[in-house]
């Protein structure tokens, strides 16, 4: 993690402008092709979650914005983010996690695994490690949506959110609605482009 030098920053008018918003969140609802994912994770046995959460990782990775937070006005930049995602227990209530990321899909799945483990064994609702080094995300697969709102408790926030709907076929493909929330302090709508043609890509491979 190192400290961005806010005075010398390309984006200092934008961040003090939008930085002074009671909500500078802004959100989109894009449609993703998983075809390619999905029977990735047939063929290979593997978890249809944790593919396509693992793309969405590596491509949230390679964007600079989405790797800034704020912490007590100060702009940062992490060297690795991570995933915290919701996690369902067996009796129906979810817990956040906390999945270090890795390059190699295994290391991801096993990390993943560890942590649902975890929650299925434990009542907490947050992880022991909790940080702001992570994008915030839920699996919704029982219901398709056009669009989402995430909650906000009015604190200043700077971590990205992230949602994925069920699948839903159309014209022979398997799409998923995603709706990402994030800071337009930290990114804009070409930062948004970049990471969505980046983790449709990770999807195709």
């Amino acid at each position: 993690m190192r400290i961005i030098d806010i005075e010398n920053w390309e984006r200092k008018q934008h961040f003090e402008h939008f930085n002074a918003f009671e909500d500078p969140y802004w959100a989109v609802v894009i449609p993703f092709d998983l075809t390619k994912a999905y029977e990735k994770s047939k063929q290979e046995e593997r978890s249809f979650f944790s593919i396509y959460l693992h793309a969405c990782m590596k491509a949230i990775n390679e964007v600079e914005n989405f790797k800034y937070r704020i912490i007590d006005d100060k702009i940062v930049i992490y060297d690795v983010i991570h995933a915290s995602a919701t996690i369902l227990r067996a009796n129906n209530t979810f817990a956040c996690s906390y999945i270090e990321y890795d390059n190699e899909l295994e290391v991801f799945e096993r990390n993943l695994m560890k942590e649902k483990q975890r929650i299925e064994n434990s009542n907490a609702l947050f992880p022991p490690n909790e940080g702001i080094d992570c994008i915030y995300c839920s699996a919704m697969p029982w219901f398709n949506f056009t669009g989402h709102k995430e909650p906000f408790s009015g604190a200043k926030m700077s971590v990205p959110m992230l949602a994925f709907s069920a699948l839903e076929q159309v014209g022979g493909k398997r799409m998923m609605n995603v709706s990402i929330s994030v800071n337009h302090a930290l990114v804009d709508g070409y930062h948004m482009g970049l990471f969505s043609n980046k983790f449709q890509n990770y999807l195709n491979t």
